[in-house]
């Protein structure tokens, strides 16, 4: 009997890179335990790998037993990578190698929390919609130009599927599963974890804007979204303020009113944790990163940077 048939076992792979969240992975293989569970009978049967073929060790130190690599299909309907932690770690060509392989063979090819970095690496992704965890994102745009990643809980373009990671896997296999088996199937396994609110794939990653600054003013909700889509090139008080439709003064008001700092103080926190992202998790030098975050030199840079946090950027790229 055919993988693709309802009633068939279908193989569902899983890359563990080192450093690899827990939680994503549970995340994700635990639904298809419960459907089993459900069903009755084997529907999913899940395989871990890793790159050195031995038990891979996950960020919260707990290792989860692993086979090699699989050279070829050998039966599996998807794999999955499972990344974590940081780009530099997730450098590994037979692991490339090997997803090129299954995707030739025909196998569903996806990614969780980092793994669409890696699956970009693997040159999967190019002209796909994929989406990636928000906190690898800036150091994806930085490698890979070329491709950019959606604001999404998770994505599916026929044979690819991304996910952000976290609990998110949990909505994906919701999906998954009710493409196969039915949306009430599929609600009962949610339902199994107590999962009772089921993200939609365009559900965003992150708290609001709202959320995360305290703030509703609608005007100062555009500047700082403005903000946050100009990191490299970053306007001026008065060509933010013609953006919202405002003075300059009233601009400032707001930022001192309601965030209690000026907006010229937002914008540079704003520019600096994005490049304290970059430093920790993408190849790019302290000189690149400072242009990345509009800054006109690597020397400006390190002196808000300290001003900042403390410390300089090598110090965070070191630790």
């Amino acid at each position: 009997m055919s993988s693709e048939e309802p009633r068939g076992v279908q193989q569902i792979g899983f890359i563990l890179m080192p450093g690899f969240a827990l939680m994503s992975y549970a995340s994700a293989i635990e639904p298809l335990r419960a459907a089993n569970l459900l069903a009755g009978r084997e529907l999913y049967r899940v395989v871990a790998f890793s790159p050195e073929g031995a038990a891979s060790m996950s960020s919260s130190g707990i290792p989860v037993p692993a086979l090699a690599l699989p050279r070829s299909s050998s039966g599996l309907h998807s794999v999955f990578v499972c990344a974590g932690g940081e780009p530099s770690q997730w450098n590994s060509p037979p692991v490339f190698t090997a997803l090129r392989q299954l995707s030739r063979e025909g196998v569903r090819i996806g990614g969780i929390s980092g793994g669409p970095y890696v699956l970009a690496a693997a040159g999967l992704l190019a002209n796909r919609r994929f989406t990636v965890h928000w906190e690898h994102a800036p150091a994806l745009r930085e490698a890979f130009p070329y491709l950019e990643p959606e604001r999404a809980r998770y994505v599916v373009d026929g044979n690819r599927i991304t996910c952000g990671g976290g609990v998110a896997p949990l909505d994906m296999m919701h999906a998954l599963i009710s493409d196969r088996m039915g949306p009430d199937f599929a609600r009962r396994v949610s339902d199994w974890y107590l999962h009772t609110h089921v993200g939609t794939s365009e559900a965003p990653q992150r708290a609001s804007l709202a959320e995360r600054y305290g703030v509703h003013h609608p005007v100062l909700l555009s500047v700082i979204e403005k903000m946050e889509a100009t990191i490299e090139a970053p306007l001026g008080r008065d060509a933010m303020a013609s953006f919202a439709g405002v003075s300059s003064r009233h601009l400032d008001r707001l930022f001192t009113e309601h965030l209690q700092a000026g907006f010229l103080e937002t914008y540079r926190r704003l520019r600096l944790e994005h490049a304290r992202q970059l430093l920790r998790q993408s190849p790019l030098s302290v000189s690149e990163i400072a242009y990345a975050t509009g800054f006109s030199s690597s020397g400006h840079f390190s002196r808000c940077y300290c001003d900042l946090f403390g410390h300089s950027p090598r110090e965070t790229r070191r630790s």
